[in-house]
């Protein structure tokens, strides 16, 4: 195994997106609140950087709520059909505007328009509330870029720990960890 977990992590990667599974750089965040309360859910790697790994989302919801009072996560990626699963814990900061800005500029028009009407992980009185809202913005916005909502924006999550986990015969999987120990990542061998 390489010395540095960021390379197989991208090996991996690059491996499930060339194969043509489905959705590749889904990926479980979960997060806790202050007080130990967990709750995960799907998100979308839309980056990797040198630094770390970069997505999304709306910075009023249930997430980012809890990323701002405990900015510590973990990540899950699980390619079944490579039998191959990858876990990443880390520290969590928001991204520069200007990264945000260019990100929101190449999603689709409609999504970009979703930013704006989604109160995401509020109450709503239901759709019917939405698609109105959805359908004012499209007239407001005909014509004219749709601007990022100031609420709106992307995390990175910096690694301290990686584990790739592979199927292996009789369920004697494999499983290699990677710690950030003073700088450098300490690698381990763990029983599945």
């Amino acid at each position: 195994m390489p010395e540095n977990p960021s390379d197989v992590f991208n090996g991996w990667f690059t491996e499930a997106v060339r194969s043509g599974l489905p959705d590749p750089e889904a990926m479980t965040l979960a997060t806790s609140t202050p007080g130990g309360k967990p709750s995960a859910r799907i998100v979308l790697l839309k980056e990797i950087t040198k630094e770390g790994l970069v997505f999304f989302t709306n910075y009023k919801s249930r997430k980012s709520r809890e990323l701002m009072d405990n900015p510590r996560a973990a990540l899950v990626f699980f390619w079944s059909a490579q039998r191959r699963q990858v876990r990443i814990e880390g520290t969590v900061r928001t991204v520069p505007d200007d990264v945000s800005d260019a990100y929101f500029s190449i999603r689709p028009r409609g999504s970009q328009l979703g930013a704006w009407v989604s109160p995401q992980s509020m109450e709503i009185p239901g759709m019917d509330h939405l698609l109105t809202l959805y359908k004012e913005l499209e007239k407001k916005y005909e014509n004219i870029p749709v601007p990022r909502p100031p609420y709106w924006g992307g995390y990175i999550l910096i690694p301290s720990l990686f584990e790739f986990w592979s199927e292996q015969k009789n369920r004697l999987h494999e499983r290699i960890c990677y710690e950030l120990q003073d700088g450098k990542w300490r690698m381990k061998r763990l029983a599945p």
